[in-house]
Parts: structure tokens; sequence; C-alpha cells
């Protein structure tokens, strides 16, 4: 009998054209470390009285189906979980080709999601699935990756694929080695860690269905923070923070063969740290970021993906 194995697992992104409707087509493989994609549907303890100690049936309640995917941040597999926070990206260019997605759309596109397990057999479809928050971390060593958060409209089971063969995208993984960060333009030294999340704090629709899934998911108002930590070795992020003035902050990696991924916060605001001297070691200090939009810019924040992918 065969049993599932994560190392043979698959799957499989395409976006809709209706909500909750997986296409007929256009699946693309993706690269993935995990998931916890998935519905749920809890039970409900009887309450009722008069039948003796032992209790009756319980009764299903509502469906929930979301979960996270930890995917890696690569050249071009992250451009569809960009459009998927942003929108559609503005492309420009013969190819390479440059794709700017920004924030501030009052929509965002639904995708459908199929995981595969082919030794059980099982392939689980999520259709309408939006995207909530994504984050990741910048450090000096290690594995880039980011976490994508999802929300979706439900579950359906079968024991074949439904995402025929899907297309495959060339692997170029980006690495923190490759990791850069500025402030206003200019190298910002020192920094230990970073922690950017991106938050679309999307609105459920909870309207009551014969099939306990819900209307959709619309997003409210984004949210962009994290933290920077510091070794404190100059002042000028603290007094930043005291003057209250914001930053623009640009996280961005570049490959030697010349993809990127750039991600631009047009007006960074930092709160006044504690300065703690914990013993005879570096002296550290950590800001918790806020973002908000810049009057000049005209949005929050812009991520920019160059890459040999003509469209998303």
């Amino acid at each position: 009998m065969a049993r599932a194995q994560g190392a043979r697992a698959q799957m499989a992104l395409a976006f809709e054209t209706t909500y909750g409707t997986p296409p007929v087509g256009g699946f693309t493989k993706m690269p993935f470390t995990s998931t916890s994609l998935g519905a749920e549907q809890p039970l409900l303890n009887s309450e009722l009285l008069g039948y003796g100690r032992d209790p009756l049936a319980p009764i299903k309640d509502a469906v929930t189906a979301d979960g996270d995917v930890v995917v890696p941040l690569d050249a071009e597999a992250f451009g569809f979980w960009l459009k998927a926070a942003f929108g559609d990206p503005i492309t420009t260019g013969t190819g390479p080709w440059t794709h700017e997605f920004q924030s501030g759309s009052w929509t965002l596109p639904s995708m459908s999601i199929e995981t595969g397990m082919p030794e059980v057999p099982r392939y689980a479809m999520y259709s309408g699935c939006v995207l909530d928050q994504i984050t990741w971390q910048m450090q000096r060593s290690g594995l880039l990756t980011a976490t994508a958060r999802l929300v979706a409209q439900g579950e359906t089971v079968g024991t074949t694929t439904s995402a025929g063969t899907p297309a495959a995208l060339e692997l170029q993984r980006f690495g923190h080695f490759n990791g850069a960060i500025t402030r206003n333009g200019s190298a910002l030294g020192n920094v230990v860690s970073a922690d950017i999340t991106y938050a679309n704090n999307l609105d459920r629709i909870e309207t009551i269905r014969s099939d306990g899934r819900i209307d959709g998911a619309d997003p409210s108002i984004a949210a962009l923070t994290g933290s920077i930590e510091v070794r404190f070795a100059d002042q000028t992020l603290v007094t930043q923070a005291i003057n209250g003035d914001p930053c623009e902050l640009e996280f961005a990696y570049v490959l030697p063969s010349g993809e990127s991924f750039t991600f631009s916060v047009h007006a960074v605001y930092l709160p006044r740290p504690r300065i703690e001297i914990s013993g005879p070691q570096g002296v550290q200090a950590t800001f918790d970021w806020q973002a908000a939009r810049d009057s000049v810019v005209g949005r929050m924040c812009t991520a920019t993906l160059v890459n040999d992918v003509e469209t998303y």
C-alpha cells in the first residue's frame, strides 16, 4: 500500500476568471516548501437534555478553507504570489521584462490551487483562494522563503488531477547573500535582520449558503509592517524616530544573471526604541516600523520583479 510523502507532493496554480470556479487549463507548477492549506468542518456538540448522560450525535458546522504556503523567493514563480497580493502588474521591456506591482488596488485576483499526493492518490483543488498576507525575513544566512497566507472558498477532492499538465518554470532562487537594504537611496549599514509583512486584511463574506462556504473575501485597509534589528552604531534611525519623519526603505535581491526583486516601501515611520545594554557584547536596537501611503508617489509600496517571464 502506497503511503503519502511530502517529497512527492505537487502544487499547481492558476488565476480564476470567475471567483470560486477553477479554470479548465492554464495551470503552472509551483515550487513550495510546505503548506497547511486545507478545509475543515468542525462538529458541534449536542446541547439537548433529557436523553440520559450519553450525548446525542453532533452536527456539522460551517466549512473553513484557508492555510499558509511557504514558497521560495525566486525570479519567476514569486511573481504569481506578488500578483495575488497586489493585483495585475505594469509590465515593460522586451525581455527581460520588468513587472511592477503597486499597492492600493481595490480588487484582488482569486486563484485555484491544487495540491496532489499521487501515491494515494489524492488531488485537492482549492478554489477561490485570495492572498491575505505575505511575509518574509532578511538575514545573513539560511534559506530565503516567504509565507503566503490564503483564504479559500472551498475544497474539492478527487483521485485524478484537474490541473492537466501544468507549465513548468525555471527555478532561480534568491538567497540572503543577494540581499541589500537601502534608506533614502543610501545603503543602510549595521542591519542584523529585517522582517517584512504585507497584509490585505481580508473580510470574509460569511453569508448563509447550503454548502457552508463563504461568498468571497474582500480586501480592506492594507497594512505593511515589519522590524529592523540593527547594531547600535549611530543616531540616524533614532533621530528619525524622535522627529517623526518618514523615510523610504528598499529591500532588494539581485542575481548575477541579472534577475532582481526590489520591494520599495515609500513612507516608513519608526517608533522610538528602547536602547538596552544587556552585557559586554554589542548593543542592538529593534525598530518595529509601520508604512503608510506616500503623498508624492501616491501609494504605500512598489514591488518590482525583473525576469524572463513575459506576462503574469
